[in-house]
């Protein structure tokens, strides 16, 4: 064997065993990322798969390979504020109709991530997975009235058979996604800083404290 090619085998080899290193170096790498990005979203996606992280990392590196690149669309100061009405409007009805309010709820996020450049909501599965990569920490109120809308859909009792507690909580834990798509992104703050400030003045944008009044009407109820 010529010497030539003793070293072109010798290079090949260490090549090999570079690219295998390499391979399992990042694959912790990659479930560390993933874990960091998705947080609550990747213990779901664990216990979804019945405790198999690779599958649940598989799925989620999916999930950020179709909409990673995603680029949510600003919306202007008279859309935020018809929003905002809404959702003060869904949290007052709670009080006498909770799975009616829930089920606006769930309409009014479908639609305001549509407008903010998610997929449509007709297609609830593939919206979610968009939003969590975007927005993982506040996804699941999304998927709790959402659950229970669909179950009111099917013809179950008002609210689904969820108590009044579950489905408050739901609502309350849903505002925070809400509140995170209705706001202005931080390269558009700039921009639109001025309507933003017209919303907090006007009776709309004071939408953004009925949590308290929300909490405060609840505990008369109770």
């Amino acid at each position: 064997m010529s010497t030539g090619l003793i070293i072109a085998l010798i290079v090949i080899v260490v090549l090999v065993a570079a690219a295998v290193l390499v391979m399992r170096a990042r694959g912790p790498r990659r479930g560390a990322n993933l874990k960091r990005r998705f947080g609550p979203e990747y213990e779901r996606a664990v216990a979804r798969h019945d405790g198999d992280t690779k599958a649940a990392e598989r799925e989620l590196a999916e999930r950020v390979e179709r909409h990673g690149d995603l680029r949510e669309r600003p919306l202007e100061a008279v859309e935020r504020e018809q929003y905002e009405a809404r959702w003060t409007a869904a949290q007052e009805r709670f009080v006498d109709s909770p799975g009616e309010a829930v089920a606006e709820a769930d309409r009014l996020l479908a639609e305001l991530a549509g407008a903010k450049g998610f997929p449509d909501g007709g297609h609830y599965e593939d919206q979610l997975a968009a939003l969590s990569v975007h927005h993982a920490h506040h996804v699941e109120g999304y998927r709790r009235v959402h659950r229970v809308a669909q179950a009111r859909a099917r013809g179950a009792q008002d609210g689904g058979g969820a108590g009044t507690e579950e489905m408050r909580e739901a609502m309350v834990e849903a505002r925070a996604l809400f509140d995170e798509l209705v706001r202005p992104s931080a390269h558009d703050h700039g921009r639109h800083r001025a309507d933003a400030d017209g919303a907090r003045r006007s009776p709309a944008g004071r939408g953004h404290h009925t949590p308290s009044v929300f909490h405060r009407r609840q505990a008369k109820e109770s």
